[in-house]
């Protein structure tokens, strides 16, 4: 008589193969829904950096430390202006402010969001964190951002949704 072999048949091997696919199916929105909210956890804390960061620097104009002329708004021209720094114009050896240690990139920039000049930059081979984020200047309206002479915001290049309904470029 002859004992059956071990092991397992056609059968079984699909029937978990069918038990771990519906699983994984289960899992894989959940799993993206928590990317999508850490993204948004990053694009806020990188927005908040940011903002806080300029209106230092409106601060810092205010009091006399950074010299302005009296056709500019007192807020900076170039976001690379908070990482580089500014010269200390109360104190007679002026040395630099500096309002950010590095300027983050936006978390849900997507290459597709970049313009051609941002596209043909080869030298980094990726965009550079100044060029993720849309500019708004002083004499733009909020429902209408332009950029401009200064930067007065920040906003979201990514055209999409957020988790809560809100468009990121709100925030």
């Amino acid at each position: 008589m002859r004992l059956a072999a071990g092991g397992f048949t056609y059968i079984e091997m699909l029937v978990a193969l069918a038990l771990v696919a519906l699983i994984g199916s289960a899992v894989a929105p959940t799993v993206k829904k928590v990317r999508q909210r850490a993204d948004e956890q990053a694009l806020r804390l990188a927005l908040r950096e940011i903002r806080t960061a300029i209106d230092a620097y409106k601060k810092a104009v205010d009091e006399g430390r950074v010299a302005k002329k009296v056709s500019e708004s007192g807020y900076p021209a170039r976001l690379t202006d908070l990482v580089s720094g500014v010269t200390d114009a109360s104190k007679p050896d002026g040395p630099r402010l500096y309002f950010m240690r590095r300027l983050p990139a936006d978390p849900l920039f997507r290459p597709a969001f970049a313009t051609a000049a941002d596209a043909s930059d080869s030298s980094i081979g990726r965009v550079p964190p100044e060029r993720t984020w849309g500019l708004r200047s002083y004499a733009s309206p909020p429902e209408a951002p332009t950029a401009g002479a200064d930067v007065f915001d920040v906003y979201s290049l990514n055209p999409g949704v957020a988790l809560d309904g809100s468009r990121y470029r709100d925030w």
